[in-house]
């Protein structure tokens, strides 16, 4: 049986409609309201973006959900956990300061702002699993002490992943510091001798401080090496890179599962924005131009299934020429490998689907117009 997702456009087909009435609309018809019952702790979980990017999930967008949230007797907070790299949001005081810098204050959302995994990081709760990888994983505190969950995503590209999601967003955004880095082991960033030019950009953005520059090159301790591949980004030469086949699928593998043990025991509804949709995360400081045009909401409570839908309906767009998408313009290709061809996104769908998250077939039932 497939699992239903619905979607609104994004193009308004009556001049009374906004993309806040859609975002009500498709909360009551995804039966997300069902999700939070009177007396919740309520998480919201999103991406408050890093400073330098300005495609973050609109914050007016959050404010509806909180409304609708608190119109069910439940008790809305906005949230996510610590990154693993460096940055403006590697602690709850830096990370807490850039979200309410891109306007997620209570003034605006309406609901107050909580780091899942506190001040450094360090508060998580272990939830079993067994599956391929891991039979334990790590899920930052306070999602952990949730009642229920609506994870809004701003779906885009992604460098490792091929697209960032509900899945991505499960798993990277609900792990503590330390889970990120269980996720992201295995990864062995290499450096090419003849393009190193020794400048010390890729040291200066170690965090585990596994770089050290001998002789006018990098080198990279792996046993000290988390896995964050921030290196790879920082290099001005590209002489960092992965061993894609080898590293790649095991890690959206690890991905997917964390994921799996996000939604163990927990009430969770999702809602997918198919807007601005970038080549990069939003946990880079910038935002290069949207590779397609604006698509529109989707909405279900399968977080496989709903991310199928986005991945098809962004494949059915023309690319936009002048952007970084280099092949795969047309109409139906895949536009994420037009940007990053050495991954392959399908792989955190597939195995979703495989260890029991979701399911990769879906309804698509779009909402006309009120």
């Amino acid at each position: 049986m497939a699992s239903r997702v619905y979607f609104s456009p994004f193009r308004l087909d009556r001049s009374h409609e906004s993309t806040i009435s859609k975002i009500q609309r498709l909360f009551d018809a995804a039966g997300l309201g069902d999700v939070v019952k009177k007396g919740d702790l309520a998480a919201i979980k999103l991406h408050f973006g890093e400073r330098g990017c300005d495609f973050y999930l609109n914050p007016v967008y959050v404010r509806q959900v909180v409304d609708f949230v608190k119109a069910r007797g439940g008790k809305p907070f906005l949230v996510d956990a610590n990154t693993l790299y460096s940055g403006s949001r590697s602690n709850a005081v830096d990370h807490l300061t850039t979200a309410i810098e891109h306007v997620f204050g209570y003034s605006v959302t309406g609901a107050p702002l909580i780091i899942a995994d506190g001040l450094r990081g360090e508060d998580y709760g272990e939830v079993e699993i067994e599956k391929k990888h891991f039979a334990m994983v790590k899920v930052a505190g306070e999602l952990l002490r949730a009642d229920s969950m609506i994870v809004m995503t701003h779906f885009k590209g992604h460098a490792m992943t091929g697209f960032g999601g509900a899945i991505k967003n499960l798993a990277m955004g609900c792990a503590p510091v330390s889970g990120k880095m269980d996720q992201h082991r295995g990864l062995m960033p290499a450096i090419d001798e003849e393009r190193c030019k020794g400048c010390g950009s890729c040291a200066d953005t170690c965090r585990a401080e596994a770089i050290q520059i001998r002789a006018g090159r990098a080198s990279i301790d792996y046993k000290r090496c988390m896995g964050c591949v921030e290196c790879m980004m920082a290099c001005r030469e590209g002489a960092i890179d992965l061993n894609w086949d080898r590293d790649i699928p095991s890690f959206m593998e690890m991905m997917t599962e964390h994921a799996y043990g996000a939604t163990l025991g927990k009430r969770i509804g999702y809602l997918n924005f198919l807007i601005n949709i970038t080549p990069d995360c939003d946990c880079l400081p910038w935002s290069d131009s949207p590779i397609v045009p604006n698509i529109g909401i989707l909405a279900s409570t399968d977080p496989v299934a709903i991310d199928k839908a986005s991945l098809d309906l962004v494949n059915r767009e023309a690319g936009l020429l002048g952007t970084r998408l280099a092949c795969n313009l047309g109409a139906g290709e895949d536009k994420f490998q037009g940007v990053w061809k050495k991954t392959d996104g399908e792989r955190q769908i597939a195995y979703g689907e495989e260890i029991g998250l979701g399911k990769s077939r879906y309804e698509l039932v779009e909402l006309s117009s009120a």
